[in-house]
């Protein structure tokens, strides 16, 4: 297999801490690599509180956000969209393309198509939309970077692992994790806000924990103490090789 000659990687989530829950280990490992890594989200997370003004945990998000960036030794951006209205239309797509100009990623990772919450499944379409598009020479202002392509797309577990049905989702791609877990709940750790807010709005306590349960359910699937797991689009355009199982040595289920 070939591999791209640009190692840039965006994660593109809706909210902050989406990352440092779905793929952080993965990025972990992909820094290690030489990979220039990046995260981005939709919003700044300006509903997640039951106490603050959306002003002032929006500020507090994004500090945490940068803080977690670091630890990864990531740059962190903010499309500066709102909780609950992340929107497929035009403006936003325009905000995407512009991102995806700017980082000229060659792997992107986003939430899964379908997902418990509906922010997560439009920016999901965002993402898939911007991946395929942001090449164009005339979809975006910003310069057009010469290694622009269509990258590698994966798409994260949604929480829980089930879909909006309760099915449980059958991964394409694993990433043993294992070795990172503790820098991984250090990183998660970071976003101090969102401990609070999910006590008192979905009644779920362990933030940490509740990561650490999951990456455990998914390794176990593979024989491993931990991992983080993946579909591939694989769709027209898209590379259909399994980028992370060849750079990780993972698990495949799909030829």
């Amino acid at each position: 297999m070939l591999l791209p000659e640009r190692k840039v990687v965006l994660a593109f989530m809706a909210h902050p801490d989406d990352v440092e829950f779905l793929c952080a280990g993965t990025m972990l490992r992909l820094g290690e690599l030489g990979w220039e890594l990046h995260i981005a989200t939709a919003a700044p997370g300006d509903c997640g509180t039951m106490t603050e003004s959306k002003w002032a945990i929006s500020a507090r998000r994004t500090r945490e956000a940068e803080d977690a960036a670091r630890l990864l030794g990531a740059s962190y951006h903010c499309l500066d969209e709102r909780d609950g209205f992340i929107v497929y239309d035009k403006p936003t797509l325009q905000k995407v393309y512009d991102l995806f100009r700017r980082v000229t990623p060659t792997l992107v990772f986003t939430h899964a198509p379908k997902d418990y919450m509906m922010d997560h499944e439009i920016c999901s379409a965002l993402a898939r939309a911007a991946s395929f598009l942001y090449g164009a020479p005339n979809c975006s202002e910003f310069p057009r970077h010469p290694q622009s392509q269509v990258p590698y797309l994966y798409y994260c577990d949604p929480v829980e692992a089930v879909d909006p049905f309760g099915h449980v989702v059958k991964p394409t791609t694993y990433v043993d994790i294992s070795a990172y877990m503790d820098k991984k709940a250090e990183v998660l750790a970071c976003h101090a806000s969102q401990r609070d807010w999910l006590l008192a709005h979905h009644g779920v306590d362990e933030y940490v924990e509740g990561m650490r349960r999951h990456a455990r359910f998914r390794g176990s699937e593979i024989g491993v103490e931990a991992a983080e797991a993946f579909i591939q689009h694989r769709g027209h355009a898209y590379p259909r090789t399994d980028l992370l199982t060849e750079l990780f040595s993972g698990k495949s289920t799909v030829a």
